[in-house]
């Protein structure tokens, strides 16, 4: 890891309390879905589909993709404007993922840019993901 080095990620991110989630999985599976949920629940969109990450310090930091900055893909209704928040660090990675385990008993990581990103796996189709992303945050996502 370089401090300053970037680049843009296939994921859709949002924050909650100052701490960055980012959300990947296979095209379609509902990234953009779970990310308009948790801003319903208080999150805030940082990027759609796409996230420019950044090195600093030991960590990374989300900041919107300018080719998507201030708007989300809301299926059956297109491109849809949204006030992005501020950057911030990023502290979970959530694989939506149809085969992801019925429990664990310690996260996975994936390594972005040299840096270790706790990683969760969740199913997509459960009505209440959101509120499984936010308890995957508090139980294993860094303490930004």
């Amino acid at each position: 890891m370089q401090p300053g080095e970037q680049c843009t990620y296939p994921a859709s991110c949002v924050s909650i309390g100052g701490a960055a989630i980012l959300i990947t999985g296979e095209s379609g599976i509902g990234k953009s879905e779970l990310a308009l949920a948790l801003i319903d629940r208080g999150a805030r969109l940082i990027s759609d589909d796409q996230v420019a990450l950044r090195c600093a310090g030991a960590g990374l930091i989300a900041t919107p993709a300018q080719n998507i900055a201030g708007q989300i893909e809301v299926r059956n209704l297109g491109l849809m404007p949204m006030a992005t928040g501020p950057e911030c660090p990023v502290a979970l990675l959530v694989e939506l993922n149809r085969d992801a385990p019925r429990w664990i008993e310690r996260c996975d990581q994936r390594v972005i840019l040299g840096v270790a990103i706790p990683q969760i796996g969740l199913t997509p189709d459960s009505r209440v993901l959101a509120i499984k992303a936010e308890m995957a945050l508090h139980a294993y996502g860094l303490k930004v």
